[in-house]
């Protein structure tokens, strides 16, 4: 036998060989479709393998098509109900988002407002910086120290005064005094010297 025909008689055992595991691997998916299980696509696969071919006809059982759109049918009500279900979860999760931002933005605006009272300080009803309220607090404190600085130097200053006029008013007492005696000392003097006088004339 020559090369060329040993070739020839390889390559149709290979293709005979492919072709019968191709139709095998084609069975066994075909074996493994179920018209009662397995996706809808697996069960439309099922129905189009199984079916017979007529020219470019496919002739299906009526109990494959009424079993096939029954599967369709609770498929679709399975879908329709997760959907609605999930639109249930997405309202609610929309409502507990609406809620947390609600939330979020009363919080944001006890925050602020804290931070303003934090910032600032109330004076007569009034609401003020800390700065200006510090400003205002020391300059009432520099004033009323002024003040008690000025009434304590008037208060020496009027203490001065008043121990001043008291050892004046004690000096002129003093004078008063000494002079009291010295006019009572005369007075008696003079009155001692007209008695005399008054003697000796009764005397003459």
């Amino acid at each position: 036998m020559s090369f060329t025909k040993q070739l020839f008689f390889l390559a149709c055992t290979f293709l005979l060989t492919l072709s019968s595991f191709s139709q095998t691997n084609s069975t066994e998916e075909t074996d493994k479709l179920s018209l009662n299980s397995g996706s809808i696509d697996n069960q439309f696969e099922f129905v189009i393998r199984r079916s017979n071919s007529w020219q470019d006809y496919k002739t299906v059982k009526k109990t494959w098509l009424y079993t096939l759109k029954a599967h369709t049918l609770d498929t679709l009500k399975a879908v329709h109900k997760e959907l609605a279900d999930t639109q249930i979860v997405v309202k609610n999760q929309e409502k507990e988002i609406a809620d947390l931002k609600l939330n979020l933005t009363n919080t944001q605006t006890d925050l602020d407002q804290t931070n303003i009272e934090k910032n600032n300080m109330a004076l007569f009803g009034l609401q003020m910086s800390k700065s200006n309220y510090n400003v205002l607090m020391w300059s009432i404190i520099g004033g009323l120290l002024v003040l008690l600085l000025f009434f304590i130097y008037k208060f020496n200053n009027s203490n001065a005064i008043t121990k001043e006029a008291r050892k004046n008013l004690a000096d002129t007492e003093e004078e008063f005094e000494e002079h009291r005696k010295t006019a009572l000392e005369r007075e008696q003097k003079v009155r001692r010297q007209l008695q005399d006088e008054i003697n000796k004339q009764r005397k003459a």
